[in-house]
């Protein structure tokens, strides 16, 4: 019971200490430096290799520092992933805000080949036979159209298979952890999983403070951390 406890206070301080793009904001008022450094931040773990996809939600209103992300990425955002190691996909339009998946081709169809994500997706209901863009119409389709969200989405974005699994219900294991997602099982690897990502957005919130180049910032680079 101890060691449980303690799994779920360090995933919750993980969580807690994670450095947030609006940290930054203020720092680039330029609309194309102001959105590229969202999309550097919110690709980090993306552009370290770490992660295959990352999601980021774009609301379609005025943050504090003045912009409007939804409208920013209306503007300028292929022009700037056309130059970056970074593909994206607009899972949900709703006017209000949308639903950006980030991601990287090379890593998100190798995590998506794997035997064990196809026998998932296949249970989920997903045609396998197709790349990975089938793969993400598929997904798109039922982000538009389930009453519920597809969290089945969590093999899509690098979550841990086994916690995907236990949280769909799919595998009975103990929910162990909390940190960016749920954590079921041996807790060991999927918390160094969320710290390594955790160093990844910090270092790419040193990486912009220290004066790098928010467009410099979007093309990949090993964590040096």
């Amino acid at each position: 019971m101890e060691k449980t406890e303690k799994r779920r206070q360090d995933g919750a301080h993980a969580t807690a200490t994670q450095p947030h793009w609006q940290d930054l904001a203020r720092r680039f008022p330029k609309e194309k430096e102001c959105l590229a450094t969202f999309l550097a931040f919110e690709g980090a773990e993306i552009l370290a290799g770490s992660k295959p996809a990352n999601l980021a939600n774009l609301t379609n209103r005025p943050h504090p520092c003045g912009q409007n992300l939804y409208r920013l990425w209306q503007r300028h955002g292929d022009a700037l992933l056309a130059c970056s190691g970074l593909a994206a996909r607009i899972l949900v339009d709703r006017g209000s805000s949308l639903l950006l998946m980030l991601y990287d081709p090379t890593l998100l169809a190798k995590r998506l080949s794997l035997p064990a994500s196809k026998a998932m997706l296949r249970r989920a209901g997903y045609d396998v036979t197709g790349g990975t863009a089938t793969l993400l119409d598929q997904l798109e389709q039922r982000c538009h159209n389930q009453a519920g969200f597809p969290h089945e989405i969590g093999i899509f974005i690098g979550y841990p298979l086994k916690d995907v699994a236990a949280f769909l219900g799919w595998v009975k294991l103990p929910f162990t952890a909390q940190g960016p997602w749920k954590i079921y099982g041996r807790a060991e690897k999927s918390l160094a999983l969320a710290e390594e990502h955790r160093r990844c957005r910090h270092h790419m919130l040193c990486r912009l403070q220290r004066g790098c180049s928010p467009r410099e910032c979007l093309t990949p680079v090993a964590l040096t951390v």
